[in-house]
């Protein structure tokens, strides 16, 4: 990510919990621990992981894995 005093090093973070807070967690009430828990788990395994991010060059992050698990080997 960043250096000690960088002024980016943890926007990438900020953005994920940010973009998840307002688009997750902020529309309803809990009864439980579990619930969000699992809406959370549902937000990565469905929207999160899906959908393409600036910081990988437009790629996904099962794309992104795949990616470099191809350079590693090669």
């Amino acid at each position: 990510m960043g250096s000690v005093g960088d002024c980016f090093a943890g926007a990438v973070i900020e953005s994920f919990w940010g973009r998840m807070q307002t688009g997750l967690l902020n529309h309803r009430r809990w009864k439980t621990r579990i619930e969000p828990a699992n809406a959370i788990f549902d937000y990565l395994e469905t929207f999160h992981n899906r959908r393409r991010h600036s910081a990988l060059g437009m790629r996904t992050l099962i794309g992104y894995k795949i990616l470099y698990a191809n350079n590693q080997s090669a």
